[in-house]
């Protein structure tokens, strides 16, 4: 990625959050940890009962993101704001928001959750040694739509890590360019 690339890249990302974070004041305010956690338990307990191979996935992953809720909003630009916990050994070590910024074609808001089951020693090392994750940089990431779903099992898991959505509300309508960025939070 090129250097103009990247601040142009950094720039839609900080006008995105920023809009979307001053226009709903509710964002701004962090969960409490408990609260993130009970959240969490339950967001990837729906998706075991709706997706039995998430499960399958879990039982050999190194560690697990979580965002039980991601609200995302736009309308030319836009954005996603949620926070999560990162679990190992079942039990939650951290904690995390992930922040998308897009531009394009794109009306409406949603709601969502996402799992990503990280797989490899590389992408659990790259979360905790980055500065944030930026989805298409960086280890491997599998999105896991049906299809896929159906075609994994424990001896085709060769990617770095897979990624789940569950739980959509909402009505988005979007051809737009988004990017993504996962980064530690305090607790």
């Amino acid at each position: 990625m090129t250097a103009s690339r990247r601040k142009l890249h950094g720039l839609v990302l900080a006008t995105a959050a920023a809009l979307l974070l001053g226009s709903t004041g509710t964002l701004a305010l962090a969960a409490a940890a408990e609260d993130l956690d009970r959240d969490a338990a339950q967001a990837l307990q729906a998706l075991y009962k709706t997706n039995p191979t998430a499960e399958v996935i879990a039982k050999r992953a190194k560690a697990i993101l979580v965002f039980p809720k991601i609200v995302k909003a736009g309308l030319v630009f836009g954005g996603s704001y949620g926070e999560g916990v990162l679990m190992r050994g079942g039990k939650v070590t951290d904690y995390f928001n992930s922040v998308s910024a897009s531009w394009g074609w794109q009306a409406g808001a949603e709601t969502y959750a996402y799992v990503v089951f990280l797989m490899s020693d590389k992408a659990v090392n790259y979360l905790a040694k980055s500065k944030g994750w930026e989805f298409g940089v960086g280890p491997t990431i599998v999105a896991v739509n049906e299809g896929i779903a159906k075609n994994l099992s424990t001896s085709t898991l060769k990617d770095d890590a897979y990624a789940f959505i569950t739980d959509q509300q909402g009505l988005m309508a979007s051809l737009s360019i988004e990017g993504t960025k996962i980064s530690r939070i305090k607790r």
